[in-house]
Order: C-alpha cells, then structure tokens, then sequence
C-alpha cells in the first residue's frame, strides 16, 4: 500500500544529472524544443552536419570585411560552427543523442572566452616603448602580457565577458527554434547580415554594441544585445538621431529626442589636430555616454546613472563614482527671457560642471571639447583619449548618433508625444472665429479699417 504503480520508464541517472543542470540555467525547454525539431526520427539524434550548420555563420560566398580584420578571419567564420561543435558535442554512430546534446551545452556555458584587444596590451604590456596606439595594428603586435594583469583588466572592464558563449549559443537556439524549419534558412545572426548593416557606417557597429554590452549587468546592456547582437537587422528601430541624416544641430537633435523616457547611448565620432603645411597628424577618435533616462531641457546638471566610454582608439568604461550627480546636461536657448549677464552653456554636456564640463557638444554639433577628469567627480577617473593631457582637447565632430534603449515602450510612448505635440502646434495656427462676439469686434474687421483709412478716428470704448 502506498507503492508507486506508475508504469512510466525511469530516467537514467546520467540525463538526469545533465537535465538539472540544464533546467539550473533555464535553458532546458529551449533544448527539449531545438531537439525535438533537428532529431532524425529514426535515429532519435541529430545530425552531425545540422548541429554544425546551427552554431555556423552562414557567409554564402560573400565577402566580409571590417576594421582591422585579417585575411584569415572569414576562414575562421567558416568553420566556427564545426570547431565549436566538435569541442563540445561528442557524436555517436546516428549523430548526437539527446544526452550528449544537453551534455554539450552545459560545457559550453561553463567555458570562459577571453580576447584581448588593443586596450588590454595597452593595460597589461610591461614595455611600452616605442608603442604608439594612434598608429597601431594590434593583429601584428607580439607581445606577451602578464596572465595576472590580463584577468584584472577583464575582470573590472568587461566582467560579463565570459558569458559571450552562452549567450552566442543559446542565441542561435533561440533564433533557429521560433523563426523556421530550414537551417539554412536562418540568417538573423549570419555575417551577410553584419556586413550589410556595417555598411551603413554607423559609429554603433555590432562590434562596439557587444563590447558596451559586456560592461556591465543590466537591464540596459540586455537591451544592447538583444537589439544591436541577437537582431542586428533591426538595430534601425533604435536609431533614433543621427547628424548625418536629420541634421546638424541642438535643435535639430532635440526634435529627435524629446518625449523619449527611456535610457540613451549617445555616441560622437571626432577627430583632433591640424591638415595644413603637410601635417597629417589627424587623431580620429569614438567617445560616448549612457544615460538610464531620457534628456530634459534644463540649465542645470540631472540623472541618476550613466556611463562614459572610450570606444576608439581604446576602449575603456567610466562608470559613477558615487560622489556627485552631474550625469548629463542637456540644455536648449532660453525663450521669452530677459538678458542675462552669465548665461549658461547651450549644448550637451556630460561630467563635471556648467562651463567646465568633462565632455562639451557645442549648439551647433561641429565641435567637442574633452577636459581633464580632474574636472569631473560624477564619473570614475580615467583619460577618455590616448595621451590626454590636463589641458581641454578641443575637436571636430564629424557624427553624433543617438540608440534608445528603452524597448518598444518607450518609444511607443515618444511616439504618443509627439502626436499631442503636433496635435497642440496645429490647434495654435488657427483662430476660431466664433470667440468673437460680432464682426464689429473681429480682428479682420479692424485690419480692414485700417487698410481703408489708416487715418479714420477709431471708436474707444470707456
């Protein structure tokens, strides 16, 4: 009495064990669909050649290119798929087997990916003579950087830098499950994609949009992947200004962002230095700033959180301090007010001060000013340029871009604005007749009086 009459077969030990693991991370009912979806009926595994294809890039013959990319690197995308599958999957005689699958997954979730970049050799590197890095190729350099020194600098500048692979897997998943049956038939995540985005020019490649993502753990950086990485074909829905398209301007970029309450990445491409008497010391340079709410029109400093970075020629991470709150200004030429002897800065500031601020966008987006961050307690210290010193580098804009990150909310809610905004605008043109009592008290009969006899005695009413 009491015993258990249950006829169903017991699960083996070993799937159980991968299973919990599994359903540990939340990613088991994505791999119970994604198996049920590319096993063979008949051999209840999956095929060596579609799990290959499902972790690949798809390139198609296409040329790819991007900055700083070797010669070898479309080879690498080309058997990314076969690599990551024959290092983590073990595949039986029919394919890979239901418990080999999750098996393989929860080994590559707990694997930690580390790549170093220019700023990690600029960070770590222990001799660095000679080593310029506005003039560098960081693919040539042979180096050899302190192990210790490595993992601190991933560790304090992109700690969620290990998590790369399982999110680029479960990402695939994800896409391959709910989008369509054929493998080849996916594209959200293949490098034709990328390559047709990139050629749009933003400053916000996907490349810059996963190094911001890993900054940090967020709800905002989530929103990064989730719109520039896992969906890069739609990273337009984000875009909400750009100079080169809607205009050069504060107010321009004011008619672009105003009623979005969502948090911002505001991006300037920039460059230093002088081209005349065959100087060509020209310093190109990306900085940017990220704010957790929308932009108001105010003569003072606001927020509550945000980040600076350095996107290029190095990257780096200026999160809060925690000191002051001088997180972003943001502020438009004052109407209807009498003059004023000190007026304050009109344009878009981040850190420091009114009037010396770490980060200056004049009103009319051609020139940006960098100070010290002597100047600035709101944002960790750090030189936002190479070699910068304790006097204001001044440069010239050559494009400001402008991501929300909000989701489909808030920019559900700028767009409701902005219909009141042009619903109000288009009240305020007209003039309703029927609030003037008679046409003996009606603007159109005066300014015909007027127009008559300009120098007719007018009734007076006392």
């Amino acid at each position: 009495m009491g015993a258990s009459t249950s006829s169903e077969p017991r699960v083996p030990a070993e799937q159980q064990e991968v299973e919990n693991v599994a359903a540990s991370t939340g990613a088991l009912p994505i791999l119970q669909k994604a198996f049920s979806k590319f096993a063979n009926s008949e051999t209840n595994a999956i095929p060596l050649e579609n799990l290959q294809q499902c972790f690949g890039f798809t390139r198609e013959g296409r040329s790819y290119s991007a900055e700083n990319a070797k010669n070898s690197f479309p080879v690498l995308l080309d058997h990314l798929g076969s690599s990551l599958v024959g290092h983590f999957f073990i595949s039986g005689k029919g394919g890979i087997n239901w418990v080999e699958f999750v098996k393989g997954y929860n080994k590559c979730c707990a694997r930690r990916m580390m790549i170093a970049r220019r700023t990690a050799v600029t960070s770590c590197v222990e001799d660095k003579d000679g080593f310029d890095v506005w003039d560098c190729d960081i693919a040539s350099l042979d180096v050899q950087l302190p192990v210790g020194k490595f993992v601190t600098w991933v560790m304090s500048t992109v700690p969620c830098l290990p998590d790369c692979l399982k999110q680029y897997f479960h990402a695939r998943l994800q896409v391959l499950v709910t989008e369509g049956d054929e493998l080849a038939s996916s594209d959200s995540f293949s490098v034709e994609e990328i390559s047709s985005t990139a050629a749009c020019d933003y400053i916000l490649t996907q490349g810059r949009a996963w190094a911001i993502s890993i900054t940090q753990r967020s709800t905002i950086n989530d929103e990064i992947s989730r719109a520039f990485i896992s969906n890069g074909a739609g990273m337009n829905d984000n875009l909400i200004y750009r100079s080169s398209t809607h205009g050069r301007g504060l107010n321009r970029f004011w008619s672009r962002v105003e009623g979005y309450h969502g948090p911002l990445l505001i991006l300037v491409a920039a460059s230093s230095g002088n081209d005349h008497e065959g100087n060509s010391a020209i310093r190109k340079f990306v900085i940017g700033a990220q704010t957790n709410e929308g932009l108001e029109n105010k003569d003072v400093f606001y927020g509550t959180a945000g980040c600076l970075y350095s996107l290029n020629p190095l990257f780096h991470v200026f999160p809060p301090t925690g000191k002051e709150k001088n997180f972003v200004y943001s502020h438009l030429h004052p109407t209807g007010r009498a003059y004023q002897s000190h007026p304050k800065p009109v344009g878009v500031a981040f850190g420091g001060t009114p009037g010396n601020e770490r980060i200056y966008i004049d009103e009319d987006f051609s020139k940006l000013t960098i100070r010290h961050h002597a100047v600035d307690k709101t944002y960790q210290s750090g030189s936002l340029l190479p070699d910068q010193g304790f006097l204001p580098t001044e440069a010239l804009i050559s494009e400001v871009e402008v991501w929300g990150l909000g989701g489909k909310a808030a920019k559900e809610v700028q767009d409701s604005y902005k219909k009141r905004e042009d619903l109000f605008t288009e009240q305020r043109r007209k003039i309703d007749l029927k609030t003037f009592s008679n046409w003996e008290d009606s603007p159109e009969k005066m300014m015909m009086n007027m127009m008559s006899d300009p120098n007719a005695a007018q009734r007076e009413d006392r």
